[in-house]
């Protein structure tokens, strides 16, 4: 009883310093219920709540500043590992990775043609170089973009033309879809269109198909 009472003395006169009731169970090993019942007569003036929150909203930023740096450096760290294991791919390693990229992503109900379509540049360029590695010209492809109605066509198809490295000509009269870009809930990935690129040769899709028909069968194995 006699450290109770001494708990309590101590935390009547914290709380008269301005303390939280956080701040002071930190201090002393009692329930919440208790520190409750002690200080329920003892509130904290206006000026002093605000204070405490400017307090908690400083915290809480340093926390999540340092939550983010220490993310941002796992995945540097991370990255480092992949491009230590990676490092530079073979023209056999990109032929196979196109494939899987292909088998992923890739059009495969056209028998006369290859396509690719996705949002994201970086995997549509990697599409290119492996166009590339099989000896089809860039002047051959056809670009076609996806767009949203709010979208402004001749700005989207500067974009790809750019990110590319492909000439206007070869890009095709858009898809202009009636949803706009506007009004979707996730945009992230949607924030330049859907491109589209393709090249007509049955012989050419007649191989890559043969080519997947070996990787699934050398998934079966």
């Amino acid at each position: 009883m006699k450290r109770l009472t001494l708990e309590k003395e101590k935390a009547l006169a914290m709380r008269r310093t301005g303390m939280s009731y956080s701040q002071i169970r930190a201090e002393l090993r009692v329930s919440k219920s208790t520190l409750s019942k002690w200080l329920s007569t003892h509130p904290l003036s206006p000026e002093r709540i605000r204070e405490l929150r400017a307090n908690s909203e400083q915290r809480i930023e340093r926390c999540r500043n340092a939550k983010a740096f220490k993310r941002a450096q796992r995945h540097e760290d991370a990255y480092a590992e992949a491009k230590a294991v990676i490092g530079n791919l073979s023209e056999r390693e990109m032929h196979i990775a196109g494939l899987f990229l292909y088998w992923g992503e890739g059009t495969k109900a056209w028998r006369d043609s290859i396509a690719c379509t996705n949002t994201d540049p970086a995997m549509m360029r990697f599409f290119l170089l492996w166009t590339d590695l099989l000896g089809i010209p860039r002047s051959k492809l056809k670009v076609k973009l996806h767009l949203y109605a709010d979208m402004d066509i001749s700005k989207e198809t500067l974009f790809w033309s750019r990110e590319l490295n492909i000439p206007h000509l070869s890009f095709r009269k858009p898809y202009i879809k009636k949803s706009l870009f506007s009004g979707l809930s996730y945009r992230n990935s949607f924030g330049h269109g859907t491109c589209s690129i393709s090249y007509g040769n049955a012989r050419m899709y007649e191989r890559i198909m043969m080519s997947l028909r070996y990787l699934r069968e050398v998934a079966s194995r």
